[in-house]
């Protein structure tokens, strides 16, 4: 067995011990309010920052106006509770229209 295999099933068996650990001890371990409240806000962050990582760069750099422009007009679709799929096809649409008229 090469090493990429070994890790392969060292992350499978993790992930699945990380998934098993919810159920088994759900109810078992309480976690006060404050801790609640901060992981409930660390997950807001992550996701932020991952959907700005996403939004703004491209290849190290800032990827242009449009992608922002999409994921704005995607953003406000759905702050607007618009279905998924206006949300994803707005988004698209404006990206694809700033780039066709020449903005990048």
């Amino acid at each position: 067995m090469n090493a990429t295999v070994a890790m392969i099933l060292a992350l499978a068996v993790g992930t699945y011990a990380f998934r098993l650990v919810g159920p088994a001890l759900h109810g078992r371990v309480e976690l006060p309010a404050r801790m609640q409240e901060l992981l409930s806000a660390g997950a807001v962050v992550l996701l932020v920052a991952l959907l700005a990582t996403g939004a703004l760069t491209e290849a190290g750099g800032f990827a242009g106006w449009a992608r922002p422009a999409g994921v704005l007009v995607g953003a406000v679709l759905a702050w607007r509770r618009a279905p998924f799929a206006v949300v994803v096809l707005g988004a698209a649409v404006t990206a694809g229209v700033l780039r066709a008229v020449g903005v990048a």
